[in-house]
């Protein structure tokens, strides 16, 4: 196992993701014990030492069982990790209660480490608000109890977002999870967020690394092209994990597992670094290109159409969010920071007056491009 420095300890630089445990009959809330404290038990006794959990994985169910699971190693033999469920805003201002429910599930008189969870456009101002909610104040106060060892955030929103967060936490966060893989690296401008976090000396753990599996079994023929050109053995798996163990920022790597067999694959990656040569880095490039090829508008943020849009919408910001919302094929991120904006500068606001193509130096027809955006989030 490849173990990463973090202050005076070492993480095993794979981590055990607790969000897509095995389950019975396809149902989400209902996981398989037996087949996940095996699990447990396989990445304990293959270095793994660090264990991710959080309040609304599998219904709720996740950390009952991890608790379980856990409660039969050495306490000192694993790293736990859980979050405040900040993706839910009515969960702000009952950070004691949930806090204190989390450590009776997880059988645990402490977490090794806690995030402030998925800062994002939806719950940036309660975060901020912290003479209101005290969510910070309170998880400080209870890393200074011992209760929490290490304290960071998770962050799902743009790098504005980010920038706010750390503008007022910065100083108080140890690390941050990031959604990071070889096509977030660019397209959703994840190097920009890595760079921000690096000057605040943060260190990064990283989610997503194959992008719920759209970097494994979902990658287009031209990708696969692209990889197997250099190296035709290697799996698409090992593609993604081996470009994150490249990047001196991270720590560790979270990678969930919905079976023994594939956490065995992941964990086997693991065993010994294995730098990209120059052309595996260049073929990994290459496939992150195709997998955008044809589906991404090529709008640089310009912002000409910004000046001739009569209702002020933020084209680009909107452009971005249709991109991300095509090529992931939905998900949560397009509509969640559409959900928060004024309803008059949604993409369904557009009129179709073409104003702004006419300055488009791309020569994107931005209307048609709003108008699907506005149907797919009807959707």
């Amino acid at each position: 196992m490849i173990y990463r420095d973090f202050q005076d300890e070492k993480l095993s630089a794979y981590a055990m993701g607790c969000m897509r445990l095995p389950v019975i009959d396809g149902e989400e809330g209902k996981i398989d014990e037996a087949a996940a404290t095996e699990m447990v038990d396989y990445a304990l006794a293959h270095g793994v030492n660090y264990f991710d959990t959080a309040w609304g994985y599998h219904n709720g169910t996740s950390e009952l069982v991890m608790g379980r699971a856990l409660a039969r190693h050495p306490r000192a033999s694993f790293n736990l990790a859980d979050k405040f469920p900040g993706y839910d805003v009515s969960s702000f201002g009952k950070t004691p209660e949930i806090f204190e429910k989390q450590l009776e599930k997880c059988q645990v008189e402490h977490f090794d480490f806690y995030l402030a969870h998925n800062i994002c456009e939806l719950n940036i101002e309660q975060y901020l608000d912290d003479a209101k909610y005290g969510t910070i104040s309170y998880l400080k106060e209870q890393k200074a109890a011992g209760r929490i060892r290490h304290l960071g955030f998770s962050i799902h929103g743009s790098y504005e977002v980010l920038e706010r967060f750390l503008k007022v936490y910065g100083e108080c966060m140890e690390f941050c999870q990031v959604q990071l893989n070889y096509l977030d690296w660019e397209f959703q401008d994840a190097k920009a967020k890595v760079e921000l976090l690096s000057s605040y000396g943060i260190p990064v753990w990283v989610m997503e690394p194959v992008r719920g599996g759209q970097l494994v079994s979902k990658l287009p023929e031209a990708a696969e092209a692209a990889l197997r050109a250099v190296n035709p053995d290697e799996s698409n798996v090992s593609w993604a994990l081996r470009w994150l163990l490249d990047l001196p920022q991270v720590v560790t790597i979270l990678s969930g597992a919905s079976s023994l067999e594939q956490m065995k694959e992941n964990i086997a990656i693991f065993d010994a670094a294995k730098p990209l040569s120059d052309a595996e880095r260049a073929a990994v490039a290459e496939a992150a290109r195709a997998i955008t090829a044809g589906s991404v508008l090529p709008c640089t943020a310009c912002r000409y159409c910004t000046s001739h849009c009569p209702l002020g919408l933020d084209i680009p910001r909107l452009l971005e969010l249709y991109n991300e919302h095509k090529v992931t094929g939905g998900g949560f991120i397009a509509p969640m920071a559409v959900g928060v904006m004024p309803e008059d500068k949604r993409p369904q606001a557009c009129i179709g007056c073409g104003s702004c193509s006419a300055v488009c130096p791309q020569q994107i027809d931005i209307p048609a491009a709003l108008a699907d955006f506005a149907e797919l989030l009807g959707k």
